[in-house]
């Protein structure tokens, strides 16, 4: 079993799609091991994009970020990186290939309604960000040896 961060951001929430995107992760096979809705902070959003300081969208994507609430999880099945980033679509959701959450949900690449790990380096570490070790709900006894 692997795991992955999924963000479901400010726009998601205003939307009101977190219902419809949550039962699309779900039926793709995933479980959510942990789940909490929480308002990033100006500190936790520039700490959790640290990687993209000095980009010319970094400002931005704080601003987006810390608009409003966005709820947090994390999934778990076989190839869950890259079977969510499959799912999420291209961040342009223009380029987004149909039936994808982007493709079905997102307005522009700013305004993308979702976020995934994309790395095994970089799951391990989002998930910290937002959970301890003690917070996932494990879905299996193999699981728990990981």
């Amino acid at each position: 079993m692997e795991r992955t961060l999924a963000i479901l951001k400010p726009d998601c929430l205003q939307k009101k799609l977190v219902g419809a995107v949550l039962s699309r992760i779900e039926q793709a096979g995933f479980s959510i091991i942990a789940a909490r809705i929480l308002h990033l902070t100006p500190t936790q959003a520039e700490a959790f994009y640290s990687v993209h300081l000095g980009k010319p969208f970094y400002p931005g994507l704080i601003e987006f970020m810390t608009q409003g609430p966005c709820m947090v999880a994390v999934l778990e099945k076989d190839n869950a990186i890259s079977d969510y980033r499959a799912l999420m679509g291209n961040t342009d959701p223009a380029l987004a290939a149909p039936g994808t959450i982007r493709h079905e949900y997102a307005t522009t690449i700013r305004y993308n309604i979702v976020h995934g790990s994309d790395s095994h380096e970089n799951a391990g570490r989002e998930i910290a960000f937002f959970f301890s070790e003690s917070e996932l709900c494990l879905t299996s006894p193999a699981a728990a040896k990981k």
